[in-house]
C-alpha cells in the first residue's frame, strides 16, 4: 500500500500534529498528476496493491477534498486503475463532494481524532465532533443510497475513522464508548487506534512520552470483542482509571473478574456464553455448535479443532473432563501482554487468529 500525503502543509493548528500550521517542519506538495503517475508506476511494477491518500488542509476543506477526489477520478477513469483506493474524507465539505469521493474510492475515513469535544477544543480548536459526525452521516446515507457493499462500486470497503490514543488523559473507557457509538450510530466498518507520537517543539499540554505500544494493542482486542463477541464497551474496562489491563488481554481479564459466569458447559451453553470463554474464537464456536448437533463433544474433539485447551480448560466443562478451579488458576507467561507494532491495515494477533 502506497501511503502518502498530498501535502504536509495545513492551515489548522492541531497541537498533536507535526504538520500543524505553527510547526517549523519543512513543507512539500504533490500535484494531482504526480500522485497519479507515482501510483501507476508502482502498481505496474507490482510494488503496491493500492493507494492510501490523505492530506493536510490547504486553502480550505472543500478545495483539499476536490484535489483528493481528482486523484481518485483520474486513476479510475483515465488510467483504468483497478487497485484499492482509500481516501481521507475531510469534514465540513459538501455532501456532493463526499459522494463523488465514494464513487471512486474503495474506502473513506473521516477521522474523529479524540473521544470528546472538550479535548478537541483544547488541542484542535478548528475541529468539532458535530461537523465530523455530520460528514460521517452524509457518507453513510450516500452508501445506503448507492448500495455500498453490494454490486455497486460505491465505497465497497465502507467507512472508517481514527482515534488518537495517549495525547490526552482520556481513559480507554472513553475511547471504547466513543468507538461503540460510532459503530452503532454511524455504521462505521472499522475504528483504528493510533498511539500518540511525541513531536518536536510540542505544546506543554502534550505528554512527553508515547503511550505503551501494548495499550494500542489492547484497544484493538477490545474493539474486536465489541464487534464480533457481543461485549459492551462498559464491560471491558474497570477500576478507578477505567483502562484496559496492559498485562492481560481484555477477554481473559473479563473472565477473571466474572468467575461466577464459569464454568461453561461446552455441550449445552448458548453461542453467546461460548464466545466469552478465553481461547474460543468465533470460528471454533461455530464449529462446536455444528458438531454438538450430532454428538457430545469431548476434550479430544476440542484438541482436534485446535482449540487452545490449556487456555480455556479452567473456564469450561466438557465430556470426559472437569474444569480446573478458577481460584487455583495461575496465568502462564504467554498470557502476559505482548507489545506489537500495529499498522493501519493490520489487526492484533488475537484478532487475526480469532483465538481470544
Amino acid at each position: 500500500m502506497l501511503k502518502i500525503l498530498l501535502t504536509n502543509y495545513c492551515i489548522y493548528d492541531c497541537m498533536y500534529c507535526v504538520n500543524r500550521v505553527s510547526s517549523d517542519t519543512p513543507r512539500a506538495r504533490f500535484t494531482v498528476d504526480e500522485v497519479v503517475d507515482l501510483t501507476m508506476d508502482f502498481y505496474r511494477r507490482n510494488y503496491i496493491e493500492g493507494l492510501f491518500l490523505s492530506s493536510g488542509i490547504i486553502q480550505s476543506p472543500e478545495y483539499t477534498m476536490e484535489q483528493l477526489v481528482e486523484v481518485a477520478r483520474k486513476l479510475r477513469v483515465e488510467r483504468l486503475f483497478g487497485g484499492y483506493i482509500h481516501l481521507k474524507g475531510i469534514p465540513d465539505v459538501s455532501r456532493e463532494l463526499l459522494i463523488e469521493a465514494g464513487k471512486w474510492a474503495d474506502r473513506l475515513s473521516v477521522n474523529i481524532e479524540l473521544p470528546n469535544q472538550r479535548d478537541l477544543d483544547r488541542l484542535a480548536p478548528a475541529k468539532s465532533h458535530l461537523t465530523i459526525e455530520r460528514s460521517m452521516d452524509q457518507v453513510r446515507t450516500a452508501a445506503e443510497e448507492y448500495g455500498s457493499g453490494g454490486q455497486s462500486r460505491f465505497m465497497p470497503a465502507g467507512q472508517t475513522t481514527q482515534l488518537i490514543v495517549g495525547a490526552t488523559p482520556g481513559s480507554d473507557a472513553q475511547i471504547l464508548t466513543k468507538a461503540s457509538g460510532l459503530y452503532s450510530e454511524r455504521g462505521l466498518r472499522r475504528v483504528y487506534y493510533s498511539a500518540f507520537s511525541p513531536i518536536p517543539h510540542a505544546h506543554s499540554e502534550l505528554p512527553v512520552e508515547a503511550p505503551p505500544t501494548v495499550r494500542e494493542n489492547r484497544l484493538y482486542q477490545a474493539d474486536w470483542l465489541m464487534r464480533y463477541y457481543g461485549f459492551a464497551a462498559d464491560e471491558l474496562t474497570t477500576g478507578p482509571d477505567a483502562n484496559l489491563s496492559l498485562t492481560t488481554d481484555p477477554k481473559l481479564a473479563w473472565a477473571l473478574r466474572h468467575r461466577e459466569f464459569f464454568p461453561v458447559d461446552v455441550n449445552t451453553a448458548p453461542r453467546e456464553a461460548l464466545l466469552r470463554v478465553p481461547g474460543f474464537g468465533v470460528r471454533n464456536v461455530k464449529r462446536i455448535l455444528n458438531i454438538r448437533r450430532f454428538h457430545r463433544l469431548t476434550a479430544s474433539d476440542l484438541a482436534k479443532l485446535r482449540v487452545p485447551v490449556r487456555r480455556s480448560e479452567a473456564f469450561i466443562t466438557v465430556e470426559g473432563s472437569s474444569a480446573r478451579k478458577l481460584d487455583s488458576l495461575h496465568l502462564p507467561a504467554r498470557f502476559e501482554g505482548r507489545a506489537e507494532q500495529l499498522s493501519l491495515f493490520h489487526a492484533p494477533v488475537e484478532a487475526r487468529t480469532g483465538e481470544f
